[in-house]
């Protein structure tokens, strides 16, 4: 898949966004991992998971602030999604207990940028999203662990809108600025 604009990006998200109401419905929590270098498109991507969701609130990055939580209902389902970033942050000390916390909560969705220092707290299932640069400007996504942590300990296949399992594959983006 190419994705020339902001937009596309967007849209991206809002089906991944979309597919996770489903599981939620179910009292699971998504957690989703982005990797990639600043600028990446990181932060776009969880705009789009948040309208996705139903969020109408604008969803800005956590570099100075570590973490935001967003509520939002859709389709009757009180949720909540909570995005950390941990780039500023080598030792997440008492922030560690509060991402345990979000990690058990159901209905929720966390997503972690720059996750290192509390590895070992995240769930081997959780899905893992790369975004490389490439040389011609482009992007290259590679998604992995395709499992989502359930509360209750089941693991179930993530799947996009369409259906289609967001396995170990890779998807290539051709990103352009937009004017």
């Amino acid at each position: 898949m190419k994705i020339l604009s902001e937009k596309e990006m967007l849209d991206y998200g809002r089906q991944l966004g979309t597919g996770f109401l489903t599981r939620l419905k179910n009292g699971e929590t998504v957690v989703v991992e982005l990797l990639g270098d600043v600028g990446a498109g990181k932060t776009t991507l969880t705009r789009g998971i948040a309208e996705g969701l139903g969020v109408s609130a604008p969803v800005t990055s956590p570099s100075f602030t570590i973490s935001k939580r967003y509520a939002f209902l859709a389709d009757n389902l009180e949720g909540a999604l909570i995005h950390y970033d941990f780039y500023r942050l080598p030792d997440p000390g008492l922030m560690s207990e509060e991402l345990d916390e979000s990690l058990n909560s159901p209905n929720t969705v966390v997503i972690l940028e720059w996750a290192d220092s509390v590895e070992g707290i995240l769930p081997d299932n959780r899905i893992r999203i790369e975004i490389k640069y490439l040389d011609d400007g482009g992007r290259e996504v590679i998604t992995g662990g395709a499992k989502s942590f359930h509360a209750g300990g089941e693991h179930k296949e993530v799947a996009d809108k369409s259906g289609d399992c967001l396995g170990d594959e890779r998807k290539i983006f051709k990103a352009t600025e937009e004017k």
